[in-house]
């Protein structure tokens, strides 16, 4: 009984060895898989990074901020949300300043605004090489990523107002306002200082717009007082999406307005610290942006009332970014 007794409890011990080796093993086998796949698993590229990302204040470069805080964020990467900053020269200094990290801006405003230049080149990849290259060496500020939207300024007419050809250009609208002094040109703070802004049309038409004839206004409130003839003109961006759908008519522009497409400027410093990451995000978001894309995105926002938060998470599952 006693020799039995002692057989079974060997035969118990080791079972419970047994056991106690296969759960080790099996833990083990579960860490490494684990591990493997946190190692392997889309996510985590950025890990350790730090990024603080600005954008312009309207529609469209906050949507691009949102865009790039979320793809950053889906790569691991600590991202702070700063879209919405403020105007260009407030983005501007912020980047020069290192209070932000990167932010996304137009290659014809960095070419006259940034970079004092004239005379765009009127090929988007001539004008991005050209900015690129200049803000680089003078400022230590990259240009990364092309779209093929070109968002650039124009004016809308109140869709009541009608010309002699039924439809505005820039001459016509040139002598409406002249023919009728109080006829009202709505533009935003910076349009009529900057030197891709009126001076353009102003040179190009030879109508120099009095200052009793301008109201400045945000943004959002020229489309809508457009719409309604409280202005009679106002200063668009021609991939806006409120130009179908609200009481505007878009003027015709032979040329006269530069190039704007988009790109994401940032700190050289801290782009190379990931520069490869980085470029990959930026062209797999600007790629599938044309004009006719960009504006389906806004007017999803400006017309449809979605967040752009919302509106950009949409876009990057599209593209397969989140």
């Amino acid at each position: 009984m006693q020799r039995s007794r002692s057989r079974l409890l060997r035969i118990f011990a080791v079972l419970f060895a047994f056991g106690l080796l296969a759960a080790a093993c099996g833990d083990d086998d579960d860490s490494s898989s684990g591990d493997d796949s946190g190692g392997e698993a889309a996510g985590s590229d950025l890990d350790g990074a730090s990024v603080t990302v600005g954008s312009k204040d309207f529609t469209e470069n906050i949507l691009l901020g949102e865009m790039l805080v979320q793809s950053l964020e889906a790569q691991g990467a600590d991202v702070t949300n700063q879209t919405d900053l403020g105007g260009t020269s407030v983005n501007r200094e912020a980047l020069l300043g290192g209070s932000i990290d990167v932010y996304p801006d137009y290659n014809g405003t960095g070419w006259t605004v940034h970079l004092g230049q004239q005379h765009p080149s009127s090929d988007p990849q001539e004008l991005y090489d050209v900015t690129a290259e200049a803000d680089l060496d003078q400022n230590s500020i990259q240009w990364a990523g092309l779209s093929p939207f070109n968002d650039t300024y124009g004016f809308a007419a109140n869709g009541d107002l009608n010309s002699d050809e039924g439809g505005f250009d820039l001459d016509s609208m040139a002598e409406y306002l002249k023919a009728n002094p109080d006829a009202r040109l709505c533009l935003e703070s910076e349009f009529p200082d900057r030197p891709d802004g009126l001076v353009l049309f102003e040179d190009a038409t030879g109508y120099e717009v009095p200052t009793e004839q301008i109201q400045i206004l945000e943004g959002g409130l020229i489309y809508t007082q457009t719409a309604s003839g409280d202005c009679d003109f106002g200063e668009i961006f021609t991939t806006d999406g409120r130009i179908t759908a609200l009481n505007i008519d878009l003027v015709e522009d032979p040329g006269v307005f530069i190039l704007y497409n988009a790109s994401f400027t940032w700190n050289d410093e801290m782009f190379q610290e990931n520069a490869d990451a980085y470029q990959s995000i930026v062209d797999t978001i600007m790629e599938p942006l044309d004009n006719e894309k960009m504006a389906e995105l806004n007017a999803m926002v400006d017309v449809d009332g979605e967040s752009a938060s919302d509106v950009a998470n949409e876009y990057l599952k599209e593209i397969g970014l989140v």
